[in-house]
């Protein structure tokens, strides 16, 4: 009589257990005591033994395959012996369930589309859009309306800005892509709805859409449209991202904000057009599709580059206002943002998936100082210690590229680019804008790049692509005179660097007392994929940076 043996649990956590290596083949003779194979669990390779005589007629996992624990591992039997219906017993049950719930599931599937179908096809009338929750970065699965720019009732164009939509990173501005009437909104200002869910109705005035709304869930258009509808969304998440990066462009080269649709300015890049010279027919002058196709290229005049602007001084650190809606003995409450929310999730998966431990160090940045007074003499240059912190932290990175890397389930990604994320405090917390290649760009172009994202993260006005690609953080506190501090890694980074304030202190140097000027910093790094040692000797590299500058140069 044939024994079907089962992965075995071998620890109280574990689940899933591989075979490290088989010690019988198939058709092997095999005694009670012998070792069947090494189990390799969540915590160490033990010897597993066989409670039979007989031979090995079955094998349910190749070496370095894993398997769920109570699976079928092996079935020992006499030599010869039929076992087509042990080997398929537990799975083959699992299949059979699994093929006909997979069946019904089909068939309700069908049925449901078949009935949603009914509903809603017929129910579509004529010129009606029926306009979604779209997805505005790679990690929404919902979305929460900030501020409705439109009421039910009110004409839209092309290219209004009905409502902005606050994602799980940013808040942005979410233009209509058709004319009509605004006929009904989904959810109002402050609530939340799914990814890809009805938000809106666009169409003729009048039009009855309860057919519509009483679907429950976004309906498709008519069946002879179908690829259509995907092309336009596969172009709509084309044009948005595109028309995303055209935008940090335009906040970086100009000392106005001109008011244009994402798409309009795709094409006013695409095109070379300045949008300057343009004059919006939207709402408020705003720049939509229509007045980029009607240009003329007989009225393009050269630009001269821009010249610095007010606002690289303008942008300051200042406290993070906090709501005042306090009342002394009396409790209030304020709703949680979608960012606070998500940023609660993220940090508590962070501190209790990754195994922090932390380094620290404290620099002496007499040399720094004296570096940046020089820089700063120059014309029209002004760095922080912040900026010159992010240059040389990239450059350690170039040397230390296991701390530019990140751990995902069973294996290690290293970063090719080094994209250094610098924490911003906002009212709802906190977010994480991106630069990107820092270790290419200089003292002033990450000086600019910091104070242009960071008043934008202030106001809102950051895009998701802009927070997203990190591969190390830098948190700063020491302008609000913090000394030290530790910090929860941004995953997917396995580090962080916390930086303190600037301190002058007395210190020893050369045998004697003197006054120098001093800063800590603290490295939290995530054990699964950086080492004690590997953090220390990053540390190391960074200090050689800060406390030479020069060495930045060999």
């Amino acid at each position: 009589m044939a024994e079907v043996i089962t992965m075995p649990r071998l620890s109280d956590t574990m689940t899933d257990g591989k075979v490290a290596k088989w010690h019988k083949k198939v058709g092997d003779s095999v005694k009670e005591g012998d070792i069947l194979a090494e189990i390799e669990t969540d915590k160490a390779v033990q010897d597993f033994e066989s409670e039979f005589d007989g031979t090995l007629l079955f094998v349910g996992v190749e070496e370095n395959g894993s398997a769920p624990v109570d699976s079928i591992l092996a079935i020992i039997g006499e030599e010869g012996e039929d076992i087509s219906a042990l080997k398929g017993g537990e799975n083959s049950t699992k299949d059979s369930e699994k093929t006909e719930d997979k069946k019904q599931e089909d068939k309700e599937d069908a049925k449901s589309e078949s009935t949603s179908d009914d509903q809603t096809s017929g129910e579509i009338p004529e010129g009606v859009e029926v306009i979604n929750m779209p997805r505005l970065s790679d990690t929404m699965t919902e979305g929460k309306v900030a501020k409705w720019h439109k009421n039910v009732g009110d004409k839209v164009k092309e290219g209004d800005i009905i409502a902005e939509i606050e994602t799980d990173k940013a808040v942005q501005d979410f233009e209509s892509e058709f004319d009509g009437t605004l006929l009904y909104r989904s959810v109002e200002e402050n609530e939340g709805a799914p990814v890809d869910t009805v938000l809106a109705i666009i169409g003729p005035e009048g039009t009855d859409v309860s057919g519509i709304i009483s679907g429950g869930s976004a309906p498709k258009k008519s069946e002879d449209k179908p690829k259509e509808s995907k092309a336009e969304n596969t172009v709509s998440e084309t044009k948005t991202e595109s028309s995303e990066k055209q935008e940090i462009s335009a906040n970086q080269n100009s000392t106005d904000r001109v008011a244009i649709s994402p798409l309009a300015k795709k094409m006013a890049e695409d095109k070379g057009i300045d949008l300057h010279s343009l004059k919006g027919s939207g709402d408020n002058g705003r720049i939509v599709k229509k007045d980029i196709e009607n240009y003329q290229p007989a009225a393009k005049a050269e630009v001269a580059a821009p010249q610095k602007t007010e606002q690289d001084a303008a942008v300051k650190v200042e406290p993070v206002q906090m709501p005042t809606n306090f009342v002394a003995g009396q409790d209030t409450e304020t709703p949680n943002s979608q960012v606070r929310n998500i940023i609660a999730k993220r940090l508590t998966e962070s501190k209790f998936s990754a195994p922090h431990y932390y380094l620290m160090v404290e620099i002496t940045m007499d040399k720094a100082i004296e570096a940046r007074k020089e820089i700063n003499a120059l014309p029209g240059v002004k760095v922080s210690f912040n900026d010159m912190i992010i240059k040389a932290t990239a450059m350690a990175l170039r040397k230390h590229p296991q701390v530019n890397s990140s751990w995902k389930a069973d294996k290690i990604i290293h970063h090719g680019d080094i994209n250094v994320g610098v924490a911003v405090a906002i009212p709802d917390g906190l977010v994480v804008p991106v630069l990107k290649n820092t270790d290419f760009m200089n003292y002033t172009q990450i000086s600019a790049a910091v104070k242009d994202m960071a008043g934008r993260a202030k106001s809102k006005g950051l895009k998701a692509n802009e927070m997203e690609g990190s591969t190390f953080s830098v948190s700063n506190l020491g302008m609000f005179g913090i000394e030290t501090f530790t910090s929860i890694i941004n995953q997917p980074n396995s580090a962080i660097l916390s930086v303190g304030a600037i301190i002058e202190k007395p210190i020893v140097k050369d045998g004697q007392i003197v006054v120098g000027n001093t800063m800590k910093l603290s490295l939290a790094c995530d054990h699964r994929v950086v080492d004690g040692a590997t953090g220390a000797q990053f540390l190391q590299t960074l200090r050689t940076y800060l406390e030479s500058p020069l060495s930045l140069l060999l």
